[in-house]
């Protein structure tokens, strides 16, 4: 059974939220890791909700710091902790997602996911395995999980963006075209990509910029 996911909110700049944002945040991190993104977005994106929810589980590295599910090759856990920790989290997301949406009146073709490291890789385990499509799916220096499954999993293809560094020394930069091609190959017609040139494990000027627009475009915000 899913509990439900502390987390964090900026309200619409215009005081009328007709979209909303959800950040998904990185292993041993939390929910107000990516919230200071909106501050920079809500401006151009006046109508939008932003929230960011805190994982549902302690890290096992750090007990203060948060994840969504264990990591073998990081923090020493068994495969089947690690399967089991993104079970929960995919419950635990989805409930919050639902919930979210209903608190505030908007339907998924309203909602975009924006996930870093860990939040993008749950963001687009998620996301395609719901009834119904979000607006777009932004992933940031993550990886596709169980790609070899999705194609028989698939329920709906959400626009995607992929955004990586090709500096990562964390997760690594083939990460971006290994998904791509997996979706692709799992239907998706809508797939799009930006390489931040440079950049490691984070999230450059470049990429918050087409984080932007991409946002902009599937929420129908006029140029």
């Amino acid at each position: 059974m899913s509990k439900g996911l502390e987390f964090g909110r900026k309200a619409a700049a215009s005081g009328q939220g007709d979209s909303l944002v959800v950040f998904l945040h990185g292993y041993g991190a939390d929910g107000s890791d990516l919230m200071g993104l909106a501050d920079p977005l809500a401006p151009h994106l006046p109508n939008t909700v932003f929230v960011a929810p805190d994982a549902p589980e302690r890290s096992a590295m750090n007990p203060t710091a948060l994840q969504w599910f264990p990591i073998p090759w990081i923090d020493g856990s068994t495969e089947e902790e690690a399967e089991a920790g993104l079970m929960n989290a995919t419950a635990n997301l989805n409930g919050f997602l639902d919930q979210i949406m209903a608190d505030e009146g908007l339907t998924p073709d309203r909602v975009a996911l924006v996930g870093f490291s860990q939040g993008c890789m749950i963001a687009l385990h998620v996301a395609p395995r719901r009834d119904t499509a979000f607006a777009g799916v932004v992933g940031i220096s993550g990886r596709l999980l169980s790609p070899e499954t999705l194609a028989d999993e698939v329920r709906v293809r959400p626009p995607v963006l992929l955004i990586h560094g090709d500096a990562d020394d964390v997760v690594p930069f083939q990460s971006l075209p290994d998904a791509a091609e997996a979706l692709e190959a799992a239907g998706w017609d809508q797939v799009y990509a930006h390489v931040m040139e440079g950049t490691g494990h984070g999230i450059a000027p470049d990429g918050l910029n087409v984080t932007l627009a991409f946002l902009r475009e599937k929420f129908g915000v006029d140029a």
